[in-house]
């Protein structure tokens, strides 16, 4: 009776009523939160793939998938970070390491000071569905579709490289070497590691720790270009792996010797004028190819010491012309050559005006554009018209054989 007495009044009654109704409401969302809670730890529908044949498949929402493929991509490109011989943290769990055992940050590499290093991204194959329902850890393991399991965050191995970029100084190797390594399948080291001409005897287990971490189905890469006119380079990369893939970046080599003079002076103003380097005797006019300027250009004759060691479909000649007025266009033989989907296309690039080169949209690990350093693109010192002349005609036999040794017209005598 007393608990009748008190419902029976109208006060009670109302509290009573919102009391119940907050109680619905509370229960409705805890309802709603241990749905959603509950489904985004349930694993996606895959098919399974490599050794992980024995991968759970479940019926789930489209739109999960959808939603772990832009989780997975964000956070694998987190902006790179510039602190040499440091380790640091993501919010994410990756761990980083400016790993450059020694090099200064420039790797001695023609004065540029620009130098990327960072933890494993995932390669373009990788199967996210796949991905999608294992732990999102450091340590946690995903299915992926050319292996068994992979871990996802700050693991990968150190490889030697399955593909070099071995020359040819000042004829646009940096450039080659950045905008390649915006492919999500390619990892390269910032540095010059000089290891197959200054520091062989070092030998390839101190080579693969200068190598950044990489995934299955990533290609690891590095790029010195005085392999190309180092007479025992050859013969040691065939002795690492006789499936190395070669890459010459060439370059009109009258312009290139001038480029290069151009890179000395600015280092040493008071060295003689390329005139007088140019000539052994200016009287009779004949060449000095023992002056490295000269001597790098005579691309024929470095092309056949590689040619006893590599066949001529090892080897891919970039043109260091094209890889300014058209940088999709030879990125896009590179890709082929390495064996890469076609991802770096036009819209990558845009061509700065006041440096007169292309530049990146997007740097690797950064969401800002990206020019080559000060050190590039400098301006050329003004050569006598007539020592010009006598170079185009030093080179032009030595230039014709070298189109016909791979087959490409560089039109550099035109």
């Amino acid at each position: 009776m007393a608990f009748s007495s008190v419902f029976s009044d109208p006060l009670s009654r109302s509290i009573f009523k919102k009391f119940v109704a907050m109680l619905c409401c509370l229960l409705i969302s805890l309802y709603f939160l241990y749905f959603l809670t509950d489904s985004s730890t349930m694993p996606i529908p895959v098919k399974a793939t490599g050794e992980d044949t024995g991968y759970l498949a479940s019926d789930f929402k489209q739109w999960q998938s959808v939603q772990r493929k832009i989780f997975l991509q964000k956070i694998m490109s987190q902006p790179e970070q510039r602190m040499a011989g440091r380790n640091y943290h993501f919010n994410s769990g990756f761990t980083r390491t400016n790993n450059i055992n020694g090099f200064p940050a420039d790797g001695k590499d023609e004065g540029d000071q620009h130098y990327f290093s960072s933890a494993p991204r995932m390669p373009s194959s990788t199967n996210f569905d796949g991905l999608a329902g294992r732990p999102i850890l450091p340590g946690g393991t995903g299915s992926n579709s050319g292996s068994g399991k992979i871990s996802l965050l700050g693991e990968g191995t150190k490889k030697l490289p399955q593909a070099l970029i071995i020359g040819v100084k000042k004829g646009g190797t940096r450039a080659l070497l950045e905008f390649i390594r915006v492919h999500p399948d390619i990892r390269a080291v910032g540095a010059e590691p000089h290891f197959f001409d200054r520091n062989y005897d070092n030998g390839l287990d101190w080579y693969r720790d200068l190598m950044p971490k990489t995934l299955e189905g990533q290609i690891t890469m590095e790029k010195t270009p005085s392999y190309f006119v180092t007479s025992e380079a050859p013969a040691r990369i065939s002795a690492m792996s006789r499936d190395t893939k070669l890459i010459v970046v060439v370059r009109d080599p009258v312009t290139r010797a001038i480029s290069d003079y151009t890179q000395t002076l600015s280092k040493k103003p008071d060295i003689p004028t390329f005139e007088s380097l140019t000539f052994k005797n200016r009287t009779t006019g004949l060449i000095d190819t023992s002056w490295s300027a000269i001597q790098i250009g005579i691309y024929a004759k470095h092309l056949e010491n590689w040619l006893q060691y590599f066949p001529m479909s090892q080897i891919l000649f970039v043109s260091g012309e094209r890889l300014i007025s058209d940088p999709a266009g030879e990125l896009g033989r590179v890709q082929d050559f390495l064996g890469l989907k076609r991802i770096i296309t036009d819209k990558h690039f845009y061509f700065n005006q006041t440096k007169g080169f292309p530049c990146l949209k997007k740097a690797e690990g950064s969401s800002k554009p990206h020019c080559l350093g000060k050190t590039k693109g400098r301006t050329h010192p003004n050569i006598n018209p007539e020592v010009v002349q006598r170079l185009r005609d030093f080179y032009r036999p030595f230039n014709m054989k070298f189109y016909q040794m791979t087959g490409h017209l560089f039109g550099w005598d035109d």
